[in-house]
């Protein structure tokens, strides 16, 4: 049986989740919906196969060709987009955020309390394929009992998006929403706990400064500390700079525990890297007893790192959402309550930003 996915949504993202889809046994994509001409051209080049394409969303739900959905269009239409994805209660995969504000989130929620579909939030940095590792240690007790979590991303400034919608904190929810969306997730993961404070210091000091749309100039911030204490004691720390490409590793996601502290050290795309190859990700183990690092590479097959930006991940979380499909898999990995924590962390965060006091999530 073949999985017929529609796409709402065919930018830079959305054409990262053809190529994955095109990987995956059965799966296809058979139907795109863009209001952009070129978009819906370059995605029945990319597909495998014919699809169908229209120019809005509702004409292709009116079309019921599709076995599933994945949202894949700019953060500010999610909303909307969702609330008329409840009617037709079939599984949906949502890009994250889930929506750029906590009311919008729960709004949401609240429409599909009595729809049978499943919904999942694309949260992909859960499986990249050292993330998951990393992850697989700390439930092991690898690192003793977790009580420190560190992220630090130095990656390249965000990419030019179909109408640019991406360069203000109106569309995309702000950088802590929109690209941040990801930590707060595994933080909660790894942690095994819910945020009860957050903390914010960041700035918009280098990307974007000498650009405008429509005599406007964009507001979103291109780096930040935050900090977050969690309910069971635990704190996190994100240390995020967008104008640093040159960095060997785009992430570092770091646990630290009463026995040792575990890295999971992941590359940056190759085609952003200075030799246009793709690094091995690392997962490192520095243990305290030993007093020594011990290094674990961690390799991804070729085919699949070359079908998107995000190291194998989007592939990965494809693979787990066509088993939820098909039944094999009782509920969503990443759910609506997931996907609305991820957004209030962030919402918290630029609001500290912008305040200087620390935001209490109780």
């Amino acid at each position: 049986m073949t999985i017929r996915y529609g796409l709402i949504g065919s930018g830079m993202m959305g054409q990262e989740h053809i190529r994955n889809l095109n990987l995956l046994e059965g799966a296809a994509v058979s139907a795109v919906a863009d209001p952009d001409d070129a978009m819906r051209a370059q995605s029945a080049q990319t597909a495998d196969g014919d699809i169908t394409t229209f120019d809005t969303y509702q004409e292709m739900l009116s079309a019921n060709i599709c076995d599933a959905y994945v949202v894949v269009s700019p953060n500010d239409t999610h909303h909307d987009i969702l609330l008329d994805l409840a009617a037709a209660n079939k599984p949906v995969l949502c890009e994250k955020p889930l929506c750029t504000s906590v009311a919008d989130c729960r709004e949401v929620i609240s429409r599909f309390e009595n729809v049978a579909a499943p919904v999942w939030v694309a949260m992909e940095y859960r499986y990249m394929p050292p993330v998951q590792r990393l992850l697989e240690e700390v439930k092991k007790g690898t690192a003793g009992r977790a009580r420190m979590m560190s992220i630090r991303e130095h990656r390249f400034p965000f990419l030019p998006k179909v109408g640019d919608w991406n360069r203000f904190n109106s569309r995309t929810g702000g950088t802590l929403v929109e690209k941040c969306c990801h930590f707060w997730d595994l933080m909660r993961v790894a942690m095994d706990s819910d945020p009860i404070r957050v903390f914010a210091s960041a700035a918009a000091d280098v990307n974007h400064q000498d650009e405008t749309y429509d005599g406007k100039t964009p507001d979103i911030i291109d780096n930040a500390f935050v900090t977050i204490d969690f309910e069971n004691g635990t704190r996190g720390m994100l240390d995020l700079c967008m104008f640093a490409e040159g960095s060997k590793w785009q992430e570092v996601v770091s646990i630290t525990g009463s026995k040792a502290r575990i890295d999971a050290c992941v590359p940056g795309p190759a085609r952003f890297s200075k030799d246009g190859l793709e690094q091995t990700s690392q997962l490192v183990y520095s243990d305290r007893t030993e007093k020594q690092e011990r290094i674990e590479p961690i390799e991804v097959d070729e085919t699949i790192l070359q079908a998107g930006d995000h190291h194998g991940s989007s592939f990965f979380q494809h693979e787990r959402f066509l088993k939820l499909v098909k039944g094999e898999i009782d509920s969503p990995e990443v759910s609506l309550e997931d996907g609305l924590w991820s957004v209030r962390i962030g919402e918290a965060a630029e609001a500290s930003a912008v305040t200087g006091t620390a935001i209490d999530l109780r």
